[in-house]
């Protein structure tokens, strides 16, 4: 079933599950990116720091094996002096490495990914602690994968040590028998070919896990067709309710319109396929504007409530079309129909001056 849950996950990852998974935490993470930056900072130690200060402790060591008489241990104070004299230079010897391999190791994971805080990493959680689901991550595929570059690493190590250790064999066990000094110095000739080594080796690793982890972990988010369905729902809505609430907004907007049509001064028709009304008041506009238009089924409407209120309806078919393809409504109308319209507009007024002088 897991395998089958697997293939059906055919589809990439959405912009929208990237972000929640990675705002989650579960970022991609390579492991021998940041065991690169440890040896880099180890092979820079070794290589600039380690030398002056492993000097400096080989003559500390010398006066304290080869003139014990000037370090007096009969009291308290004395301890705390000698004590404090080798303390200063391991801490002096010490504290570069720890610099280094603080600020590398930082930066190994920012270059990954930038930090940011997510309370869900530390939120308790049983899986965490439970055998069964530690069980399941050692023997999973991630973690065969992390057994085998482990134990790659492992050999690798082992390999590179004994080429380099044999051929400083002999130097080793003579500089057993000479100036503690010089027995510092060399160690850590052997130990700086041994990391300059390992190090090269570690980028070789590094950068084909780091690949590996960012392909793994964009493999694990894929999504079958039915979850990216799922989510456009989620973030567009469902089209059967969004095509609703369309139509719903176009009745909503037709019944306003129609209102509009009571108050216009004269309509445009074809005679029943398209019908615009205009509204045109000296005082409001100093051009008529649409107030409604429509095409068939509306169109007859809007003829019908013009007649009911006495609204002179005047059939051009050019006009009608002409306006009803290039005005929307609300919008007053182009100058390339003000000689049409001013002409049906003097119709309007004459009409009505007419029937005053009737009355």
């Amino acid at each position: 079933m897991a395998d089958e849950d697997k293939d059906s996950k055919t589809e990439k990852p959405t912009e929208k599950k990237l972000r929640e998974t990675i705002e989650k935490g579960n970022v991609p993470h390579s492991r021998e990116a940041t065991l690169f930056a440890s040896m880099l900072a180890t092979v820079i130690y070794v290589t600039f720091f380690l030398p002056e200060r492993m000097g400096r402790m080989g003559e500390v060591l010398r006066d304290l094996f080869e003139k014990p008489d000037q370090w007096q241990l009969e009291t308290g104070p004395d301890a705390i002096s000698l004590f404090t004299r080798v303390g200063w230079e391991v801490g002096n010897m010490v504290l570069p490495a720890v610099a280094l391999f603080f600020v590398f190791g930082i930066g190994a994971s920012i270059f990954q990914n930038l930090p940011t805080p997510v309370l869900e990493r530390i939120r308790p959680q049983f899986s965490r602690i439970s055998p069964l689901s530690g069980f399941k991550r050692i023997f999973s595929a991630t973690g065969l994968v992390e057994f085998g570059k482990s134990l790659a690493k492992i050999v690798l190590v082992s390999i590179v040590m004994f080429f380099v250790l044999r051929s400083q064999y002999f130097h080793a066990i003579d500089s057993m028998v000479s100036d503690p000094q010089t027995i510092l110095v060399r160690l850590s000739t052997i130990v700086q070919r041994i990391l300059i080594i390992v190090l090269l080796a570690t980028i070789v690793v590094g950068i084909a896990d780091l690949l590996w982890s960012r392909h793994h972990w964009f493999d694990q988010l894929k999504m079958t067709k039915q979850e990216v369905k799922d989510e456009h729902k989620q973030s567009q809505g469902d089209p059967i309710v969004k095509s609703r609430q369309r139509s719903i907004a176009r009745d909503r907007a037709r019944r306003r319109m129609m209102k509009q049509v009571p108050r216009a001064t004269l309509v445009i028709a074809n005679p029943t396929h398209f019908a615009v009304a205009l509204r045109y008041v000296r005082e409001e506009n100093d051009a008529p504007v649409v107030v409604a238009k429509g095409q068939d089924l509306i169109a007859l409407k809007i003829r019908e409530i013009a007649e009911a209120n006495n609204i002179p309806v005047f059939e051009d078919p050019p006009l009608a079309r002409s306006m009803f393809a290039q005005v929307s409504v609300d919008s007053v109308i182009p100058s390339a129909f003000y000689k049409a319209v001013a002409e049906l507009i003097h119709r309007v007024y004459a009409a009505q001056s007419n029937k005053k002088r009737v009355r």
